[in-house]
Order: C-alpha cells, then structure tokens, then sequence
C-alpha cells in the first residue's frame, strides 16, 4: 500500500493548526474534485449530539479551506452495509475519521462492505486521514476507552495495520490514567512497533516515508530504541497493511 496518501493525527481535528495536513492530502488524491468525506463514527455511540456536533466542525473546517464536503451517516454496522452509504466512496476526495472510542469504530467497520470499499478505493489513491479513535482503530489491538482499567483498556483492533501499535494523545495519557504510558509499552509482543502521537501532531506519507506536522512530537520505539521526531522531521517507517 506504499504510494498512497495517509495522515495520522494525535488529536485537534478539524482545527487551524491540520490545515497544512488536508492540503497535503488533497494533492495527492485520484480525484481532487470530489468531495471530503467527514466519519465522525467513533463518537456515534455517545448520542446524535455528539456525532452531529463534530460532524458540523469536520464541515466548517473544510468549508474554511474551500473544500467541499459532506457528513457520511455512519453509526451503526447496519449502516456499513446500506449500498447508499457505500456509494459514497466512489467521488470522494478523501476520507477522514474522527475521535471517539477506537474499539467501538473497529466493531462497527469490520469485515463490512464499507470498509472493504474504503481499502479498495485507498488502492485507487483514495487517501485516508484518522484522528484520535480514527487512528487507533487501525491495528491488531486497540483501546477501549470508555475504561480507566488499565488491565480491560485491550479490545480488537481492525487489524488493517500489522505488527504496530498507535497510541494518539501521547503525550497526555498518564494525565488520563497514572502509569498509562509504561503499561501500554510494556504490554508490547516481541516484534510490535509502537507510534506515539502527541496532541495536535500528525504524521503523513504514504506508508513508508513520513513527515510530521504539528506543535509537538512524533514517538517510535522499535527494536528497543526510542525515536523521536518533531515538526519537519522526516522518518522511514515501512507500515504492513492487511490485504
């Protein structure tokens, strides 16, 4: 999947700071007259306020940039099956997944037709942004975030990205949970990267050569050694995506 266009944000979608980010992408995708499409389908679970509140920031933001874009209405794994719904990858410009509970987003998503739309049409040079949840979801294992145990936080991911772990909100998760940060470390198999995404930070490539953007910093701990890398910093990072 090398060649495509992905961005990975730790948090602060649809704020000022990503614009340089949706541009990058806007560039790069098959089809630069269509539409963005905004999947705010992380946060479906927390009510219709919620999903709709950052459906309308994912509106206005890319209102702000002069791209044109639309909430898709995807809530339940019902609504990953509805054809109409699927339809809507095939003049899209981009994706983008907001924040939420990662878990909740890989349950709704897998092994549906949507999803399996969206990884064709990411072949076809579709590219694909993820914050929060929308990055997260992306791996083998993922993070139930509606716990603060950290011995139940593990649920299954998509299983789309290989052999990785990505931890957004690098830098404030032992704000959240006191020994948040060394537990999910420790808890790596042999052989499983980790990425760490700092708040208001992403990184963008095209699966395995990456540049960060943003305020803060970028963590990879691979083969035991720690890596960090901050705005401007380019880095080779060769993801395995699940075919």
């Amino acid at each position: 999947m090398t060649g495509r266009a992905l961005a990975l944000l730790g948090s602060g979608e649809f704020q000022p700071w990503s614009e340089p980010v949706e541009r990058w992408l806007m560039e790069r995708s098959a089809k630069p007259g269509g539409r963005a499409l905004v999947l705010p389908t992380a946060a479906a679970h927390e009510g219709d306020a919620s999903f709709d509140a950052w459906g309308a920031r994912g509106l206005e933001h890319f209102a702000s940039l002069g791209i044109d874009a639309e909430v898709v209405p995807l809530k339940t794994r019902d609504d990953a099956h509805r054809i109409e719904i699927v339809e809507r990858l095939d003049d899209a410009s981009l994706v983008f997944f907001s924040g939420g509970n990662p878990a909740r987003l890989a349950a709704i998503l897998r092994e549906t037709p949507f999803w399996r739309a969206l990884v064709d049409a990411m072949r076809r040079g579709l590219p694909f942004a993820g914050c929060s949840a929308g990055v997260a979801f992306l791996t083998e294992r993922t993070y139930d975030s509606d716990t603060t145990e950290l011995d139940s936080v593990w649920a299954p991911g998509l299983g789309f990205v290989r052999d990785v772990l990505f931890a957004p909100h690098w830098d404030i998760v032992d704000m959240w949970v006191p020994g948040a940060g060394a537990f999910i470390v420790d808890s790596l198999p042999p052989g499983e990267m980790f990425v760490g995404m700092d708040e208001d930070t992403a990184m963008i490539g095209d699966g395995t050569s990456w540049q960060v953007v943003g305020r803060q910093k970028i963590h990879l701990f691979r083969e035991g050694e720690w890596e960090i890398f901050a705005e401007g910093d380019a880095f080779e990072l060769p993801l395995r995506f699940a075919e």
